[in-house]
């Protein structure tokens, strides 16, 4: 499954504008958000210029930026790799999800640990667990690689796998996905979570490993059929009624239209849904 992560410059104002294929834009949409959301959205602006000649322009800078922006009309779709917390319950924003992930705990090539149980997990980024030989694998400092408060990937994670447990504050804290894949390629005792999409990249220089997670390998099968533990949907957000261009925007997204790109960016398109209850 090709992937899409040369796009991933984290937190970096990315601009959409496609040649103009059939006459001039009126208007642009604005989409704002999640950098795991990213090849998505820019690969839908794509799609949407060419066929309906609106420019989408789109931004990566974070879940909780973009559902502040959307928020406070300075956006109008935002993207998310999580859902909505209690603060922002009352904010009067639609959930639309647009695709569904897997997290991906990953460590160094090098590293011989193979499989980590979600209590170990727990325990590794609670600070509890510092040395890998404690997982069965070599006499070595583990790095512990966290995301930053603004990543709806981190607010997943923190759900799902932490369970109430606090992150240890020792941890190193980065801002994007492709810079937690960087440090975890280049540092032997590395530990990090990254979207199950940005694993593999036919691009990048460096490599990593993901590891089983209760024995259940990361991929779109175990997650599809929801063995995998640490999955999540990916989501856009509107506030009141979208604009119409807005609204075909999203309406492209989640069509089979967008399949293969979604595919290929290593998440699942919310048409299989349809599919699998037919």
């Amino acid at each position: 499954m090709r992937k899409i992560a040369s796009v991933l410059s984290a937190a970096v104002l990315t601009l959409t504008l496609c040649a103009c294929s059939s006459g001039s834009s009126t208007s642009s949409i604005t989409v704002a958000g999640s950098t795991t959301c990213l090849p998505i959205a820019e690969i839908a602006a794509e799609g949407f210029k060419e066929e309906a000649g609106t420019d989408v322009l789109v931004s990566g800078l974070g879940s909780s930026a973009g559902i502040e922006a959307v928020s406070n009309g300075t956006a109008d779709i935002a993207s998310s790799s999580r859902g909505l917390n209690a603060d922002e319950q009352d904010l009067g924003l639609t959930p639309i999800v647009i695709a569904h992930d897997g997290i991906a705990v990953i460590v160094n090539d090098d590293n011989p640990v193979d499989n980590l149980s979600t209590e170990q997990l727990r325990d590794i980024y609670a600070g509890k667990i510092t040395n890998w030989k404690e997982v069965g694998g070599e006499d070595l400092k583990i790095q512990v690689i966290n995301r930053d408060e603004a990543s709806g990937t981190r607010e997943a994670f923190r759900t799902i796998v932490m369970d109430g447990t606090p992150f240890d504050r020792r941890s190193a804290v980065l801002s994007g996905t492709g810079q937690v894949r960087d440090v975890v390629s280049r540092s032997h005792g590395a530990i990090g979570y990254i979207s199950l999409g940005f694993v593999e990249s036919l691009n990048a220089t460096t490599s990593v490993k993901a590891v089983s997670v209760n024995h259940v390998e990361a991929s779109e099968k175990t997650v599809a059929s929801g063995g995998y533990p640490i999955s999540r949907d990916l989501y856009f957000f509107v506030k009141g009624t979208p604009s119409h261009q807005a609204q075909d925007y999203i309406d492209y997204v989640t069509s089979e239209k967008m399949d293969k790109q979604i595919r290929e960016a290593g998440f699942i398109p919310v048409t299989n849904d349809e599919k699998g209850s037919e």
